[in-house]
């Protein structure tokens, strides 16, 4: 199955090396259920660390009641020159920041100040957290089969990455950009006739969606009419390129390579002015919008001085952006739903100064609610 993910990536039939791709997930995790099911643990959790192309992989299992719950697979970000030693220590120490540990927990490299961390880990947890790196026996063999999982999912995220690396070329000639963009945002906006507007901005990096990065923008101008979707657009890129100006060293403000816009030729003529009228005018842009009907497909590309454009419906650069605009999409709606939820449960005394939570809970205890809050005299609140 490796072997075909890698073949059909390397054809750019990338629907296909998804579908290798998940199989082999769907069977690693059977695997690792079925065959880490140790007899003697019953409270324990096993870090393993993987290096390979620069890139770490530590694998977590996680043991409780003498039962396999699961594993999952982290990707830190830290210096090449670091060994897997030298990144697993302050891993773990982070790991355990805002979790209880368990009263064992098996690695397998030794790290720096084993016993310190052990001894830190058990003052906080109020029972004696042992950390150990396995030699021989049954807890060596889940070490083992824990790295062997390490080793797997970082073969895997390096597959994807190579893959994605191709979808950035390709997009770069298609869209006639200088480089691989190496830091795409997409804008999209969601609201029900204009209530509860929200802007949304995602980022996908080189290595993929840099959900951290994701921003939301809650509309603030009382001048747009209900379901001006253009003026929102204004409003969050201007927000958004005025951080650029003050907040260009920070992560989530760099520069973009490429700004994709959810719309057409009046959303991307919107864009254009607001880039121009802020100074921004090396920042590439395009715009993504339904096809004839509006069928996903068909999409048309809007980009500046070029007529609209169509791009093969099997062109994997195609999913790509489908994958891009509807990523932006979700995260807008969602966004939105929540500012909604919070709107339907919002109360005036939310807006009054000095009125926390405790105090807001007590006067509508004791009122019943903030329309009679409102109404009691001052010797009543007294």
């Amino acid at each position: 199955l490796t072997t075909a993910m890698e073949e059909a990536s390397a054809a750019m039939e990338f629907e296909r090396a998804a579908g290798f791709r998940d199989r082999i997930r769907a069977m690693s995790a059977v695997q690792a259920h079925q065959e880490i099911n140790p007899q003697g643990l019953s409270e324990a959790d096993v870090f393993a660390a993987w290096q390979e192309g620069g890139q770490t992989c530590i694998q977590v299992f996680f043991f409780r009641a003498g039962q396999n719950w699961g594993n999952r697979a982290y990707f830190p970000r830290a210096d090449k020159s670091l060994t897997e030693e030298e990144i697993l220590g302050p891993f773990l120490v982070q790991f355990y920041d805002n979790k209880p540990p368990p009263r064992l927990i098996l690695l397998s490299h030794e790290v720096e100040s084993m016993e310190l961390i052990g001894e830190a880990l058990s003052g906080r947890s109020r029972h004696r957290v042992e950390i150990a790196a396995p030699q021989r026996g049954e807890k060596y063999a889940l070490v083992r089969h824990a790295r062997s999982n390490a080793r797997a999912a970082l073969q895997r995220r390096l597959m994807e990455s190579a893959t994605h690396e191709k979808l950035l070329a390709a997009l770069a000639e298609r869209f006639g950009l200088k480089a691989p963009p190496q830091r795409i945002e997409v804008y999209d906006n969601s609201h029900i006739q204009g209530a509860h507007a929200i802007g949304a901005m995602i980022v996908c990096g080189s290595r993929g969606f840099e959900k951290a990065q994701y921003r939301k923008f809650n509309i603030r101008s009382a001048s747009l009419s209900p379901g001006d979707d253009y003026g929102m657009l204004r409003e969050v890129l201007t927000r958004r390129f005025r951080r650029l100006q003050e907040e260009a060293q920070e992560d989530a403000w760099k520069r973009p390579d490429l700004l994709l816009i959810d719309g057409g030729a009046g959303q991307l003529s919107a864009a254009q002015e607001t880039l121009e009228t802020l100074g921004v005018r090396d920042v590439p842009l395009a715009a993504i919008s339904k096809g004839p009907q509006r069928n996903a497909g068909r999409e048309q590309f809007h980009l500046p001085g070029q007529p609209v454009r169509s791009l093969e419906p099997r062109d994997p650069v195609l999913y790509f952006l489908q994958r891009l605009r509807d990523e932006a999409h979700r995260f807008a709606i969602g966004a939105h739903r929540d500012r909604r939820s919070r709107a339907a449960v919002a109360s005036p005394l939310d807006e009054l100064p000095g009125i926390g939570p405790k105090r807001k809970r007590a006067l509508l205890n004791h009122f019943g609610s903030a329309r009679a809050v409102s109404r009691a005299g001052m010797q009543d609140l007294e």
